[in-house]
């Protein structure tokens, strides 16, 4: 088993104990993402819709630096303040997934950090690389 703590300046850094992702052989579990700009800390100015692509602009991050993209998530977990909000995150992600699309699940919380509306996490896997045969 291979562990590798996964850190990109291109998302928003970890602002407690946690680390972005962690790899584990071809799994990586992708830590929550809110809507925070990574140059700033803070949550994208905006309406509902700028707070849903802000955050998979930082899921996509922390994908390609785990040596993956968005199409290698197999399970996605969505948060929401307000599940009124779920037909637009659906509306969204249409932008950032192809068919097919991963698991998923969309939770209402009370409130999630920083006071942000929707938060997300998600687990990829990563096929192992094919090498040449020698």
């Amino acid at each position: 088993m291979t562990k590798e703590i996964i850190q990109t300046n291109k998302a928003p850094k970890a602002i407690g104990t946690y680390s972005q992702a962690v790899k584990v052989d071809h799994t990586v579990y992708l830590s929550g993402q809110i809507p925070l700009v990574p140059e700033t800390m803070t949550i994208i100015e905006g309406d509902f819709t700028a707070q849903i692509t802000q955050v998979f602009d930082n899921l996509k991050a922390v994908a390609e630096a785990s040596g993956g993209g968005l199409g290698d998530i197999v399970k996605l977990n969505v948060f929401l303040t307000d599940l009124a909000n779920f037909p637009l995150v659906n509306e969204i992600m249409g932008h950032y997934f192809q068919e097919p699309y991963p698991a998923r699940a969309a939770i209402g919380v009370a409130a999630l950090p920083k006071n942000a509306g929707v938060e997300m996490d998600a687990i990829m896997f990563l096929k192992p690389q094919e090498y040449p045969a020698s």
